[in-house]
């Protein structure tokens, strides 16, 4: 891990901004959201998987920062956003997506989404195509809805904020890598921090509702509505991927209008993290990092 030492270390010479802002849900209650925002240009919002947070981007602000205005951000129920003891399903996190890019004055921006946040960005696409310009889906997770992955994520989250010790934190972020050896106490002891905040243990059964097979039948993927999706997309994948292999990624080449993948190697649900500069070089070439550089000029 020479080249990582910390993760604000890769934020040490990035000028960034980290602050909470109040989002308005669809309900009429405001959510306390946790944003870090970087660079100039066309406007590029990142979004997390389950149970995560904004750091997950940590390796890729810098780089995205040279072409795009970057925003990520703790979705509903995550990070350190606030915790309303509300089923975070879907049409749940879309909605608190739009109302951040309202507060944040953003009209319309390129999504890029991992498991969850893909899944999260994919509906957003396909029920707000005016709010979204091309879309990258990074290893979203579970297309063929496997009862047996939704029950090994429900289990190992949940044993992870049950029982907080360095044992089962770690085996829950283990998850996430293809090269364990990434697997930092740095990044444990981050995600104890958050399975640790007052409120979380009811707030996990409230993210992991997606789990379960009669909550998550009424979003699952679907050819009906994600053919509705009219956003240029990117299939990022990897070949260790825990969550579903390409065959899953040509179900939604088979579906989605205007789609192309792009398969990295050697990384597994986090290539995000693993493999930092090809996962940068990708989304500047499918944005269009020349027409952002023209707009900073």
């Amino acid at each position: 891990m020479s080249d990582h030492v910390s993760i604000w270390a890769e934020l040490a010479d990035v000028d960034h901004e980290l602050r909470h802002v109040t989002v308005s849900l669809a309900d009429g209650n405001g959510v306390r959201t946790r944003v870090l925002r970087a660079g100039a240009g066309p406007d590029l919002v990142l979004l997390h998987g389950t149970g995560g947070h904004l750091e997950a981007y940590a390796r890729d602000i810098a780089g995205l920062a040279r072409s795009f205005r970057v925003t990520a951000y703790d979705m509903v129920g995550h990070g350190w956003s606030d915790l309303p003891d509300v089923p975070f399903t879907v049409d749940v996190l879309s909605d608190h997506l739009l109302g951040l890019m309202d507060v944040l004055g953003i009209a319309r921006a390129h999504l890029s989404g991992e498991s969850l946040g893909g899944w999260v960005a994919a509906w957003t696409a396909a029920h707000h195509p005016e709010r979204v310009e091309r879309l990258v889906l990074n290893t979203p997770g579970n297309i063929a809805n496997k009862p047996e992955v939704m029950a090994r994520l429900k289990a190992s989250t949940t044993a992870a904020v049950a029982d907080p010790s360095d044992a089962t934190v770690r085996a829950r972020v283990a998850w996430l890598f293809h090269d364990k050896s990434m697997v930092t106490d740095e990044l444990v002891d981050l995600r104890r921090a958050v399975y640790t905040r007052d409120g979380f243990r009811r707030a996990v059964d409230n993210i992991l509702v997606l789990q379960d097979p009669a909550t998550r039948a009424r979003y699952s993927w679907d050819a009906a509505w994600v053919g509705r999706i009219t956003a240029p997309t990117l299939l990022l994948w990897t070949d260790h991927d825990p969550t579903g292999g390409l065959d899953e990624a040509q179900m939604l080449l088979d579906w989605l209008p205007d789609a192309r993948l792009h398969v990295i190697t050697g990384a597994g649900h986090w290539p995000q993290w693993e493999k930092p500069d090809e996962f940068v070089e990708q989304h500047e070439a499918f944005l269009g990092a020349e027409t952002a550089a023209a707009v900073r000029s």
